[in-house]
């Protein structure tokens, strides 16, 4: 057995002792368990998923985070079997309120207003609490017989050869598959380990999370209000109660983070202001540090990188998730058309194509996202008449409001099937 180290019988003992699978995804978070759910349940003829997770199946982290699914990445959970399953507990946003003042301005001008409606009765976006969505995404997992769920474990290190690649397990297992995905957040081990690059950094803001309950009914409008220490978002939940997404520069949130619940809902009330009436917290508050990051590639030799692996964005307009959902459905149906003109899944032709369909988009979002991050969390008062006249122009041309609700909702430019709610 030339160009082995070991002899022969070692390598038939190896090579019984490694479980063999299409794909291995590691990483059980969102978007890894959407994958698994998409390339061994709804490609046709399912691929067998080998899904490693460091949490353990059981597992129930508090998260006070909710999100905000657009229509697209909707369309997509419907063809998972996950969407009827939240489908009660999600609030459509209605309309969307941006403003643009000082902390302690006492009028907030409504610069720019519109509907979150794509067709008449379907919203643009929904929103729903991570812990249901993380229970029915993990619920669908443990019930589809063409996915393993390995946890708790982690893919500790890979190897890839011209026909297969060969994952090794923290718990001393070996995994082989045609393809690994790296679904394992934005600081990737196995981005490290394949030698990708990122562009990126991190910024001098704390990200804040809570929920909170008030008298008055939202009716589903969604409020971006933009401060100078960085945006504040109201995000409509079910009942009485909102969202707050909360980006401060960094000394100030984590004086914020540190101070009693009586000091902290008051700092919070200053910014949720008087129109719905009383508040309170309904949720536990959390913070995280805020990134930029893309890399530089999205694949390697029999390795693809999707989610936060790929890409971090700032979280002022809630697109993380739709962005990594995003990839979850190009990729799926470049694997399925592969795997039905009888390619190799993991093969460069494959992988590059969908490089090629997810790179820019992601790094034009991630971008955008920066800049109004950057053009709006300051207080340099000629700035703000400049970018309040735009929004102005903006709410006052009905043809570009209902362009960027439809390209929020993710149904604008080459949109994969399952994002159109199709099978594959």
């Amino acid at each position: 057995m030339k160009g082995f180290d070991f002899p022969p019988a070692d390598l038939l003992k190896l090579m019984a002792e490694t479980k063999s699978y299409d794909v291995i995804i590691a990483g059980g978070g969102f978007v890894g368990m959407s994958l698994a759910l998409a390339l061994g349940g709804a490609a046709p003829k399912g691929l067998r998923v080998a899904l490693v997770d460091a949490e353990p199946p059981e597992s129930t982290k508090p998260d006070a985070r909710a999100s905000s699914l657009s229509a697209a990445s909707k369309g997509l959970l419907s063809v998972l079997g996950v969407w009827p399953e939240v489908a009660q507990g999600a609030e459509a946003i209605a309309n969307i309120e941006i403003t643009d003042s000082s902390l302690d301005a006492r009028r907030r001008p409504h610069l720019l207003c519109f509907d979150d409606d794509l067709n008449p009765g379907e919203s643009g976006a929904y929103m729903i609490e991570n812990e249901d969505l993380i229970r029915a995404l993990k619920s669908a997992v443990l019930r589809e017989p063409a996915i393993e769920m390995l946890a708790p474990d982690s893919v500790t290190g890979f190897e890839a050869t011209p026909f297969s690649i060969q994952a090794e397990l923290a718990s001393g297992g070996r995994l082989g598959a045609k393809l690994l995905i790296a679904a394992d957040g934005k600081r990737s081990r196995l981005r490290e380990q394949a030698s990708i690059k990122c562009v990126g950094w991190s910024y001098p803001q704390l990200g804040i999370v809570t929920t909170v309950g008030h008298t008055k009914p939202h009716h589903g409008k969604a409020v971006q209000h933009f401060l100078p220490g960085g945006p504040f978002a109201m995000l409509p939940l079910k009942g009485n109660r909102t969202s707050i997404v909360w980006t401060e520069d960094k000394t100030t949130g984590e004086a914020i983070m540190t101070a009693g619940e009586a000091a902290f809902l008051a700092e919070l009330a200053k910014r949720f202001g008087t129109r719905l009436g009383d508040i309170t917290l309904a949720g536990p508050r959390q913070s995280f540090p805020l990134d930029f990051q893309v890399a530089r590639s999205f694949v390697g030799e029999r390795l693809a990188l999707v989610g936060d692996a790929a890409h971090a964005v700032h979280p002022l307009a809630g697109q993380g998730l739709n962005i990594g959902l995003r990839d979850v459905a190009a990729l799926t149906e470049i694997v399925v058309e592969g795997a039905r003109l009888g390619m190799d899944v993991g093969a460069s032709a494959l992988l590059e194509r969908y490089e090629r369909w997810r790179r820019f988009d992601s790094a034009f979002s991630a971008i955008v996202m920066d800049g109004l991050n950057s053009l709006f969390s300051n207080d340099n008062a000629p700035l703000r008449v400049l970018r309040d006249l735009g929004l102005g122009i903006v709410d006052n041309a009905p043809w570009l409001k209902r362009a960027l609700v439809r390209e929020a909702a993710g149904v604008s430019g080459t949109v994969p099937r399952l994002l159109k709610g199709q099978r594959l």
